[in-house]
């Protein structure tokens, strides 16, 4: 199992948490909540990971 930090910061224009991962290009997503900000970052790797 890898382990990837992510960035997380909160939009006050948008009202939403967005979230990156620097060493995986395309890796970013946004969401409400955090719990969902983390079920996107999850998806949004897995997807990532398969194209590469």
């Amino acid at each position: 199992m890898r382990t990837f930090t992510a960035y997380v910061e909160w939009d006050p224009d948008t009202e939403l948490y967005v979230g990156f991962v620097p060493s995986i290009p395309g890796a970013h997503t946004q969401a409400a909540t955090l719990d969902e900000l983390h079920h996107n970052l999850k998806e949004v790797l897995e997807l990532c990971l398969e194209e590469y």
